[in-house]
């Protein structure tokens, strides 16, 4: 069967992938998405809205300004990915390795990320208002100017980030 990944804006088909039939229609957006990755395809701008994610290998991926809103990537591994600009507003990445990925610019308002390790990523300029980052590895990362308002960073490691110019308003910090 072949599936296609579209572009978020003009539909253009990214990368077409070969996936067995007997894929359940759940795990078909996955399949595609970690042959592309395999093959190294330039994703940018794909469209993966509402996807289940969960649990894939993603590293090193490039999914620079693309549309990841509400989908599911509890589990996944996201080292090193290129995420810039990317909308994740509302998805779920509990759990998940997003270690020296580059999220800079990205909108992760009302992500839940707790329990993720995001240390050496670059978070900076990125809105991260309302999100779950409890009991995440945010060591090292930069978050500089980034919306950190109404999030939950309770128990979060965040020796050596950089938190300058952030709004931390009405966050909650303790014991990180």
């Amino acid at each position: 069967m072949k599936y296609e990944i579209k572009h978020r804006f003009t539909e253009a088909v990214l990368f077409t992938a070969d996936i067995p039939d007997d894929t359940p229609s759940r795990f078909q957006c996955r399949a595609a998405l970690e042959q592309a990755n395999a093959a190294r395809a330039n994703l940018r701008y794909s469209n993966l809205s509402g996807s289940n994610l969960s649990s894939s290998d993603l590293s090193g991926s490039n999914l620079s300004s693309s549309d990841l809103r509400g989908s599911d990537l509890r589990g996944s591994n996201l080292s090193g990915s290129d995420l810039r600009g990317s909308d994740l507003r509302g998805s779920n990445l509990s759990s998940s390795n997003l270690s020296s990925s580059d999220l800079s610019g990205s909108n992760l308002s009302g992500s839940n990320l707790s329990s993720s390790d995001l240390s050496g990523s670059d978070l900076s300029y990125s809105n991260l208002s309302g999100s779950d980052l409890s009991y995440s590895n945010l060591s090292g990362s930069n978050l500089r100017g980034s919306n950190l308002s109404s999030s939950d960073l309770r128990g979060s490691d965040l020796r050596g980030s950089d938190l300058s110019y952030s709004n931390l308003s009405g966050s909650n910090l303790r014991g990180s």
